[in-house]
């Protein structure tokens, strides 16, 4: 997502002491979005998707429900157009699609790889050595961060993230046709401790199972 949109806020000069200057101050960005994220323990939240493609014309809207947990556990049920189920239980991530009768299910890890998205809930350097961030924009309150994959090896080749103070508002994604996913998140607050089931995916019956666990073959 975002391909090629790389700050200009970090380059101050020509030459090996602009390269030193913005490589410290892309570290400094990195710090200061796993700052933010660090207060958002857990968040759940409902969103708006606006897709648009590389035209900029838009090619779906939708509506559903985020949650995510510290460590490695997300929620993600897309209610319209088309209802789709994304959880993550810490271990295995699950993908739903009940128009198909398919459930796909993943090592976590394998998520990790797959796109930026994953280091809302991951805070280890392992994960976060894969990929670039940096500071958009901050006006006020509010902030922006831009994350980039440091090698392609997925769909999603960008996200962006916003927080207003304290609060992730916002993010995009895009993925590698030039496709852009833009999220809007509203009624924000804490999962509730009824709530945790949230991040256990109940395996429907009668559905046809992908298994691309790595642990499979071991």
């Amino acid at each position: 997502m975002f391909k090629g949109f790389l700050s200009s806020l970090c380059v101050t000069a020509l030459g090996a002491s602009a390269l030193l200057t913005s490589t410290a101050c892309v570290a400094d960005d990195a710090a200061k979005l796993r700052g933010k994220l660090a207060q958002v323990d857990s968040l759940h939240a409902a969103f708006s998707q606006q897709v648009t493609d590389i035209n900029n014309k838009l090619i779906q809207q939708g509506q559903g429900v985020f949650a995510l947990a510290y460590p490695s556990k997300f929620y993600w049920h897309l209610v319209e157009p088309d209802e789709s189920l994304i959880v993550a239980d810490g271990t295995d991530l699950w993908v739903y699609n009940p128009f198909a009768e398919e459930v796909t299910v993943m090592d976590v890890s394998q998520a990790v790889e797959a796109s930026p998205i994953a280091l809302l809930v991951h805070r280890d350097e392992e994960t976060w050595s894969l990929y670039h961030v940096e500071q958009a924009s901050a006006t006020g309150d509010t902030s922006c961060f831009n994350i980039l994959p440091k090698t392609l090896k997925a769909n999603v080749v960008a996200v962006s993230v916003c927080f207003k103070g304290k609060q992730l508002t916002d993010f995009n994604l895009t993925d590698s046709q030039g496709n852009l996913s833009r999220f809007a998140l509203s009624a924000q607050r804490q999962v509730k401790s009824d709530e945790i089931q949230l991040f256990k995916f109940a395996l429907p019956e009668n559905v046809d199972i992908d298994d691309q666990r790595l642990k499979q073959g071991n």
